[in-house]
């Protein structure tokens, strides 16, 4: 991925220098033609087309950040009530992503995410122990996490 975008960038600093027009405009046009050689040699060049990972980590960042929200709402609703009638609990999140890195940017999405605290991981890698601040159900703590962060997170590793 990285060899690509660093060809890329070459083949729109050889545009400048060759048109002699050293304009942002031009700049653009060079990256754009320098994007569309790298797409038609990615194939002969080592990884995926590198945009590809690119929009999945921008996916990641807007997954992120609307989950971040809610529980940010979530939290200031269990503050905003004058009885304390949430339900804090713990539970086991199962996961089979393949990677470490994977595996620990899943518990630090989650315990950036207000309300939820990772407190662990087994030796396996196979189980999170997490701390929900309002914990409903398992079943519904488990889908939440597994339908948004996971789910991305898992997009961002594949090849």
């Amino acid at each position: 991925m990285a060899i690509q975008f660093i060809i890329n960038l070459l083949v729109s600093i050889i545009w400048l220098l060759v048109t002699n027009s050293y304009t942002l405009n031009n700049f653009v046009l060079g990256f754009l033609l320098g994007l569309v050689l790298v797409y038609l040699l990615h194939r002969v060049m080592p990884g995926r087309f590198y945009l590809i990972r690119v929009y999945r980590i921008i996916m990641l960042t807007v997954t992120f950040l609307t989950e971040l929200i809610k529980a940010n709402f979530n939290v200031l609703k269990i503050i905003l009530k004058p009885r304390i009638e949430n339900k804090p609990g713990f539970f086991v999140y199962e996961t089979d992503l393949e990677y470490d890195w994977q595996l620990v940017l899943l518990s630090n999405l989650i315990t950036l995410t207000p309300g939820t605290v990772v407190l662990g991981i087994s030796d396996d890698r196979k189980k999170i122990y997490i701390h929900s601040i309002d914990f409903s159900t398992k079943e519904e703590e488990v889908e939440s996490i597994k339908s948004s962060l996971e789910k991305v997170v898992r997009k961002v590793g594949e090849k």
